[in-house]
């Protein structure tokens, strides 16, 4: 599967004849089978465009949150450059995306209150097939916490709006949890329909800690999911006497930072290693501590504030000698490093510098809290699809099995079904359903997705999708990339270039070596994958 398949043509005969005549008598020895494997591997010396393949993960993950997030195009196909046919991607403009943000953790309500989710979970509809199906029937939704005793007064209904950028917008303003409920982590079920009649399908957030209230105690490693991480989300709200009515979110609008009583903005917060401002801003990990230098970057659009000292706030004191590590929904301020009598400040709903001493007001203490940001992307294609798009399929990680010819690629993740097809870019590969969790795949050729052998010795990538026997096109953040080895091992080479022998006796010790090199090459392109990391 990594060499090329095409026949040997008469030069790479050649080739072996000229550069390898001590070979010919192994040939005739060793019959017609080793005369083939020869013919094959010394193609391998002479052409050394075999290609092992690797797999590449989009940065959506949050292990590495705090690099740009890289989203592979959803109409990207790796082999359109070498003239394949796009059968996958030519719809790519009728994707519809659901996208559902939401806090981490969240407080319990007791008795008769009602602490409702702060921030608000929200959802934002895109793409352009949403449009298309607008056109007959209107998108409304419903959201709720998934439990099966909820009621339907427990269900809050969404009003989605049209928003400049051409996206849907709605946001769960009454969501709370009781004490009644038990549970200590619940995810919230969005369902979206099309003219209250046409259901589009059930969408899942991610789990969300149940909490009575902010922890003020030192947090520990047996707490850490109460922790703010480096390189994680987090989301800031400010609120005004500490009434409810008069929270303010952190947002970025057009490129510039306001704040807004509707929209959040989900920002990858970063710890610096050094408070130096001539040694620029170095990332670090591990968990965010008071007196760190940290930075807020809008994962959207990318717009960043100026490195800060986050520090902890206790009755609108900021407390400049704790080092502790940052827990959730802790109110905090944030110290510009490079004024450090300037923080961060709310005011007249628009964010200023603070020229203020240590005692702040109310509009530089912050609440931090993490955020969760899921999305769901599909395509109708050509199919009139009127089944839900739930349940749907999830992927979680790539496992690539076995070498050669049999190169077996196991995805992990959730929602599987046996109706689920893998799909390299325009081609399907075979598929076997293991579980709900597993789906095992045949990798295929890296000749499918070229014209001919010279084109293998690019890099090529094509994107992971999952389709449905009905048609209906799953996207995923993943993608798989083949790639050319151009130059063979320095052993390889010297012996492929048909050096001078000296001595009779050696004749058969050399030809030892060379079939031994001949071997371990064919025997490390078939198994290379091996050793990728």
């Amino acid at each position: 599967m990594f060499t090329l398949v095409d026949k040997p043509s008469a030069a790479e005969i050649f080739y072996v004849i000229k550069f390898a005549p001590n070979i010919r008598t192994s040939i005739k020895t060793l019959g017609s089978f080793i005369h083939i494997f020869l013919l094959s591997t010394i193609r391998i010396l002479a052409f050394p465009r075999k290609h092992t393949m690797c797999c590449f993960f989009a940065f959506l993950c949050d292990k590495h949150p705090c690099r740009p997030i890289r989203r592979l195009n959803s109409g990207f196909q790796g082999c359109q450059l070498l003239g394949a046919s796009a059968d996958l991607g030519r719809e790519a403009h009728a994707d519809q995306s659901v996208t559902i943000l939401h806090a981490k953790v969240a407080q319990k309500s007791y008795g008769n209150e009602k602490r409702f989710f702060c921030p608000p979970p929200c959802v934002y509809i895109t793409g352009h097939g949403w449009k298309v199906m607008q056109d007959h029937l209107k998108v409304c939704g419903y959201m709720c916490l998934d439990s099966s005793s909820q009621s339907q007064a427990d269900t809050f209904k969404l009003v989605f709006d049209e928003q400049p950028n051409s996206r849907m917008f709605a946001c769960a303003k009454s969501l709370f949890i009781s004490d009644q409920d038990k549970r200590k982590h619940f995810c919230l079920l969005l369902r979206l329909f099309l003219g209250n009649r046409q259901e589009v399908g059930s969408f899942q957030s991610r789990m969300i800690k149940v909490i009575s209230k902010p922890s003020q105690k030192r947090q520990s490693m047996k707490n850490a999911d109460l922790c703010i991480s480096s390189c994680s989300r987090v989301a800031l709200f400010n609120r005004l006497r500490s009434q409810t009515v008069s929270t303010r979110y952190l947002s970025v609008d057009r490129g510039a930072f306001i704040a807004s009583a509707r929209h959040w903005t989900a920002f990858t917060i970063t710890m610096g290693k050094c408070v130096c401002a001539r040694q620029g801003f170095v990332l670090s990990e591990g968990f965010i501590c008071y007196g760190c230098v940290v930075q807020l970057v809008c994962t959207e659009s990318g717009a960043a504030l100026p490195p800060m000292v986050i520090r902890k706030v206790n009755k609108q004191h900021a407390i400049l000698d704790v080092d502790e590590p940052v827990s959730q929904l802790h109110k905090c301020a944030f110290q510009f490093r490079d004024n450090p009598h300037a923080y961060l400040c709310l005011t007249n709903d628009a964010i200023i510098q603070d020229p203020s001493k240590v005692v702040l007001n109310d509009g530089s203490c912050w609440t931090i809290i993490g955020v969760e940001v899921v999305e769901f992307t599909f395509n109708q294609g050509l199919a009139c699809i009127t089944t839900p798009v739930s349940p749907f399929p999830v992927v979680t990680g790539l496992e690539v099995n076995g070498g050669g010819h049999v190169a077996m690629l196991e995805i992990h993740g959730e929602n599987f079904t046996p109706h689920l097809k893998v799909w390299f870019g325009n081609g399907e590969a075979e598929t076997m359903y293991k579980s709900p969790k597993s789906l095992l795949c045949v990798v295929p050729d890296v000749s499918v997705f070229s014209d001919g052998w010279r084109c293998l010795r690019r890099v090529i990538t094509v994107p992971l999708s999952l389709v449905r026997l009905d048609g209906l096109i799953y996207r995923t953040s993943y993608s798989f990339t083949y790639t050319p080895e151009l130059q063979p091992p320095p052993s390889a080479r010297m012996t492929a270039g048909g050096g001078k022998r000296e001595g009779g006796m050696g004749g058969g010790q050399d030809d030892d070596i060379l079939l031994e090199t001949i071997h371990q090459e064919f025997t490390r392109a078939n198994f290379h994958l091996f050793m990728q990391s």
